[in-house]
Formats: C-alpha cells, structure tokens, sequence
C-alpha cells in the first residue's frame, strides 16, 4: 500500500514525443490561418496608412513576427501550414461532428495521416486523447488550439492584439477564435456559438474559460487553463487547486470487486459505496478501477475547507480524472452533506465514471441518475491481520502480533496504514524497537477529532491492579472487555443476530453509590482496550428548546461512530431517565428526548457505559438493550482495608501508628469517600509539617460523614473519640 496522493498518468517516451510533435504541427497550422487572417485585414482595411495604425503594432512588425515561424516548434519545412488560399472558408469536412467548414487547403491531411500512423506504432497523441475523452468536435479543437497559442509562443500575443486592433488584448477572443477555426463570415450562427456556450464540451469540461462576462460575446476573451496545458505538454502533476485534497492509493482487494468493476466498464456513470466503521468504501473503488486499467483521481472530501466551493471544487477534479482517462472518487460524502443537496449533487453530476463514499444510505436528490449501490465489506479478523502485517513490515519483534494489540480497533486500510506510519516515528523517537504501545498509540491517534469538541476526553491512567471491587463485579468488567475484543468475529463472521437491524455497539449500565468505582472501572476497560474515555458533558446536550437535545446527542453519536473510544454517560439519570405520564407538553417532549435515544442505541456500533447512583431511576426500556448490568456494591471490610492501604502508599510520610484496621472496621464508607477522608489528612498533616498521623484521619472522617449528612456518634469511633475537632 503506497501513501502517495493517487494521481496517476503514461511515463514519459523515450526519444522524441510524438504527442508534443502532433501539437506542433497542429499549432503551426494555427499559424498559417493567423498569416491569412491579417492578410484579410490589410486587404479591407480603408486606411492602410493610418498614422496611429503604428501605436499598436506596425505591418512591418508584423511581417517580421510571421516570418519567424513558431520557434521551438519544431524544424522543417512549414510551407505545408501556409500554402494554398486561406482567404476564406470552404465547405470540406475533417471528419468531426459536422460543426462547420474547414479551410480547403491548409495542410491539415498530412499531419492527421502522420497522427494516425503514431497511433498506429503505440504512441499515445494527448491531444487526439483529450479529444476523445470529452467528446471534442474537429471546431472545438480548431477553437482550443486557437486559444493555447499565445501560452506557447508569445508572439501570438502581438499577433492577437493586431488583429484585433488593440494591444492589450494578448488572447483570442470568442470572434476571432471561431474567425480561425473557419467561420469567418459565419460567427454569429448558433451552431458555432454554441461550441463556446456553457453547455458546450469545452466549456463544460472545463478545457476553456469564457472571460470577460461583461462585454458583447464576440469580444469576449478565452483562455486554457494551465492545468490543460500541463496536459498537453506531457506534464500530469494534479491541478494545485486540488492537489491538497487528493488521498492516497490504497492498493488492498476486499469484497466483490469483479461485479463492481463489471459495473463501472458497462458505462454505469455514478455509483455510490456505503461503509460501515472499519470498511474502506475508497479501497473497494480504488480495487475495481485498478482491475479496469484505470487511474484514479481520489478527493478526500474530509479536507475541505469551510469557505472552500464544493462545485468548483467538483469540476476541477473531474477534469483531472478525465485528462487521465480515468475515473472520480470522492468521499465521504458525509464530510459535505451538512452545506446541502448541492453540495454532494456537484460531485454526484461530474463526467463519469463517478464513486462517491459515505457512511450512511443514498439520499435520492443527490443526483438524476440512480447510482449503482454497494456496501463496503468490513475487513475479517485474518484480513485486518494481514493488513497490519503487511503495513508495518519486518520492524516488528519475533511473537509481536499487532493484529491481537489493535484487535478491539475498528480501522479501515487507510487509517491501519497510517497508525502503522505513526507507531513507526514513535519507536524511531524514542530511540527503541516498535512496541505494542506504540501500535496502540498509533490506532489511538486515528480517532477523529470531532468527537472532542462534544465530550471531555480522558487519556486512561489506572488498570486492573488499581481497582478493588468484589471478584463477580470485576468479571463482569472483564466480559464487557471480551465483547468488545471478538464482537466482529461473534456479529460479523459468525452472524449472530444478523436478523436484527441493532448495530455492533454495547452498551452498559453501572449501577452503585457514589464513590464505589463506576468511572473508575469504565477508565480501566478503556485501558485495557487501548481505548480513549470521552466523558459527555450533559451541559452540552441537554436544551431547553425543543429538538435541540435531539441534534446534540445525534451529533455526539454520529462522532464516536468514527473513534476507537469508550462514551461515558455519568449520571445518566438525566438522559435516561424513566418516561412519566404526560400532563403537559414538557412531560411529552421529555419524553421524546428518550423515545429518541432508545432509537438511536440501537444503532449505535460503538461503546458506551451509563452510570447512576440508582438504577430504579433508568427507563425499564433500556434494559433489553443492554447487554450488560453491571452493580456496584459498598466494599466490604477486607476491601476497605485494602483501600486505606492504597490511598496512603508507602510514598506518603505517615505516623507508624496508624489503625487502618479500626477504620477499615468501623466505617463503612466506599472507595471515593477512603479517598475524600486521606486528602483531607493530607492536607491537614502537610499545613502542620508533619507525617499523618491517626488524628488526621479521625478528622478527615468527621469532615466526610458531615459532608454525607451522617451524624457523628462518638461510639463509632471509639477509642479515638477524643481526635475529634470541635
């Protein structure tokens, strides 16, 4: 898999080109109907000696710029571009669409006899291609050429400018343009006109700019784009317009790509590839288009700028892919929706062969035609195997597979590439072998960005070592860690519950006290996954207006669809809440806010966990759609003592007297408050410079059961009754 923009052309031909000699020999006709047009305006001109004829350009100038020739075009003889009468327009046809009359004689034949044996021998001729990929007439030529002149020889701009009597004007204008191309007295027909409207190949496909809105049409200023001209010259550098934008090639073989390459060779212009998280819609293209011969033009839509024009945008990278000869890729579609129909339309309307990506379902006034529709396969666990493998090479230690340190990592192709990129520079930093961290890292860094904006996301810090919960509770935990690990061999490959439309998420619900490790235990499963932990802020979702907490939470679930991370609804009871009778209309939208999130759970294909202090709080509805409940206890004795243990590590200055056993014994407080009571200690043992000593957590404990509303009854803390404060 290569990480280069794809953009791809024909090498360079060894020896002379023929394709950049048939350019010359075309343009050097241009210069033979140039010679006649000026020896038109000498012959009608009804003031030959005007004295500020000179101002501008004199006959004598002229001469001399006709008698150079067109140097660097070529040697030999042109008497063939210059002979014959070129006075007029005659009635021959060259075999193009009928458009209009050609010259009789202006050597025209000769170099067509000698492009078609090129062809012939196996050179491709740029300029015969470009006309057949856009459907060019033998006038849209005449026309193009006319207009390419001064960019390759400058002394078409004097030449110009005296033909059209002014010598600011350096480039044909529309007149002048269709005067050369053989309709000298013929230029206010529609037919010919029409070759330079906006529906016309060369206008429409973006070969030819019409400037200068403002004049009368015949007056009008044309000009070729330097991308066009790069093309014709053999140079295939993309337009720097979209340049930015353009993704890499992605060269791995998934899914049915013989019947999507069927498709796309049967002429069918538009096809739209669906993808779910972890499939590459771009590699299923990039595949079929390979099979087919064919380059790609690959714009990811995802760099657009906000003030950037997605339809100006649309037509620039169609016209790369057609100079080509190959086909557009643009996506996700997702990435641009949100500006409108047109937006994607832009793209979805361009010349074929068109594949648009995105990660949700057709939306029918995205374009005329119905496209040819195809789901992305999501990536096996053997095939995402082979992926990393192959993406990080032989750098890796004997017996390190990173397919089983990524396997709970929803990644498509490109993103593995790039994880693999990424876990490279971090082992080549810090100056050691790649280590599964690293390759973590690397997927972690992956996640979209969008999520953040919504969420506080926390980086895990704590793991199975550091949590002290009952042995049943921690097997739950360590289950939800195995679902997520094999859910897409158990709901992908295996296919259990394929006959429901539920997503590959899982949810579950953390029931317990405050303080008994419900945040905790979801920061250690994110650990232990490799995850992040994004924590949603409810003061960014819930709204007084009504459908506004609606958006916020689709916005929030849309984004971590895209990451490789946990969603934690801490005190859930606000979202989740149970629906009550409706007696006015907050009771019904209240009500609606839930109805929708039991909706959207159930698409949900990512992770996510809820917390509450109290279970009875949460809609009874929840529960069948979650596959896991999981209820945190107060922690008995033995783990109290355990976590007075852990809350004053040997690290901390502590009196050698301290009871732990007694408050272990007498207290029954959870874990959050063991933590709240040994700060205070802390606190009150660092103001006086000393060790903690055991007054310091009587005292702690006091300031903790007045913060629970308990009363301070001095039979509990017995022999201690007299380290209370006052």
């Amino acid at each position: 898999m290569a990480g280069q923009p794809h953009v791809a052309g024909r090498p360079p031909a060894a020896g002379p080109d023929p394709s950049a000699a048939y350019l010359a020999a075309r343009l050097r006709i241009v210069e033979g109907r140039v010679a006649a047009a000026v020896e038109r305006r000498r012959a009608v001109d009804p003031d030959p000696n005007d004295r500020f004829r000179g101002l501008y350009i004199t006959d004598e100038q002229v001469d001399d710029l006709l008698a150079r020739g067109a140097a660097g075009w070529g040697s030999g003889d042109r008497s063939d571009a210059g002979s014959g009468d070129r006075g007029g327009a005659g009635s021959g046809d060259r075999g193009g669409a009928g458009t209009g009359a050609a010259f009789p004689d202006d050597g025209l034949a000769p170099v067509e006899a000698e492009a078609d044996a090129a062809e012939l021998r196996g050179h491709p001729l740029r300029l015969r291609r470009l006309a057949r990929t856009f459907g060019l007439a033998d006038i849209d030529i005449d026309l193009l050429l006319v207009a390419l002149a001064p960019d390759l020889d400058p002394r078409f701009e004097r030449l110009y400018g005296y033909l059209h009597d002014d010598v600011s004007r350096r480039r044909a204008s529309t007149g002048l343009a269709l005067e050369l191309a053989g309709h000298p007295g013929l230029t206010t027909a529609g037919a010919a006109r029409a070759r330079l409207g906006f529906h016309g190949p060369l206008v429409a496909g973006g070969l030819l700019l019409v400037e200068d809105p403002d004049r009368p049409f015949l007056t009008r200023s044309l000009r070729v784009p330097d991308r066009v001209t790069a093309h014709l010259l053999g140079d295939d550098a993309p337009d720097a317009a979209i340049a930015p934008l353009l993704g890499p090639d992605v060269d791995v073989s998934l899914g049915d790509i013989d019947g999507f390459a069927r498709g796309l060779a049967a002429g069918i212009p538009l096809a739209y590839v669906r993808q779910r998280a972890g499939a590459s819609g771009r590699a299923l293209a990039h595949a079929a288009f390979r099979r087919l011969g064919r380059p790609v033009v690959d714009v990811d839509l995802t760099r657009l700028a906000q003030g950037d024009d997605p339809a100006a945008l649309a037509r620039i990278a169609s016209r790369e892919a057609r100079l080509l000869g190959g086909g557009l890729i643009a996506g996700p579609v997702d990435a641009i929706s949100g500006r409108g129909t047109a937006a994607v339309r832009a793209f979805a309307e361009e010349a074929p062969p068109v594949v648009l990506v995105g990660g949700t379902g057709w939306d029918p006034a995205w374009g005329r035609e119905p496209p040819l529709l195809v789901d992305a396969p999501v990536p096996s666990t053997a095939e995402r195997h082979d992926l990393w493998v192959s993406a990080l090479g032989d750098t890796t230690a004997p017996g390190f597979d990173p397919a089983v340190a990524t396997l709970a990592f929803r990644l498509d192709p490109e993103q593995i590439v790039r994880a693999a990129q990424a876990a490279h520079r971090a082992s080549i930093a810090a100056g050691r072998p790649l280590s599964e961290e690293d390759v973590a890292a690397g997927a972690r860094a992956q996640n979209a960005a969008g999520l953040e904006r919504l969420a506080r996301r926390i980086v895990p810090a704590v793991g199975w070592d550091d949590l002290i919960l009952p042995r049943a509770v921690e097997t739950q935990l360590r289950e939800i860690a195995a679902r997520t690990l094999h859910r897409d061999r158990v709901m992908g490959e295996w296919r259990m519950g394929h006959t429901t439309a539920r997503g590959r998420g899982i949810t579950a619900l953390f029931a317990g006290d405050s303080g008994t490790g419900k945040t905790m235990s979801a920061e250690v499963l994110a650990d232990d996954l490799g995850f992040e932990l994004y924590v949603i802020d409810l003061s960014t979702v819930v709204d007084k207006y009504i459908g506004e907490t609606e958006k916020n939470l689709d916005r929030i679930f849309t984004e971590a669809d895209r990451v490789n991370g946990i969603l934690l609804f801490d005190e859930a009871d606000a979202l989740f809440g149970k629906r009550s009778e409706v007696k006015d209309a907050r009771d019904r939208y209240a009500n609606v806010e839930v109805a929708y999130l039991l909706q959207r759970m159930e698409l949900f294909d990512g992770i996510a966990i809820l917390t509450t202090n109290l279970r009875s709080n949460v809609d009874d509805a929840f529960t069948r759609r979650l596959d896991a409940i999981v209820d945190f206890p107060l922690p008995e004795e033995p783990d109290r003592l355990r976590l007075w243990e852990r809350n004053l590590p040997a690290r901390v200055p502590r009196e050698a007297d301290l009871d732990l056993a007694f408050l272990a014994g007498r207290f029954r407080i959870s874990g959050g408050n063991i933590r709240n009571v040994c700060v205070t200690a802390a606190y009150l043992a660092a103001a006086a410079d000393r060790p903690i000593a055991m007054a310091d957590l009587i005292r702690g404990t006091e300031r903790e059961y007045r913060k629970l509303g308990r009363l301070t009854v001095e039979a509990e803390f017995g022999p201690y009754t007299d380290l209370l404060g006052d």
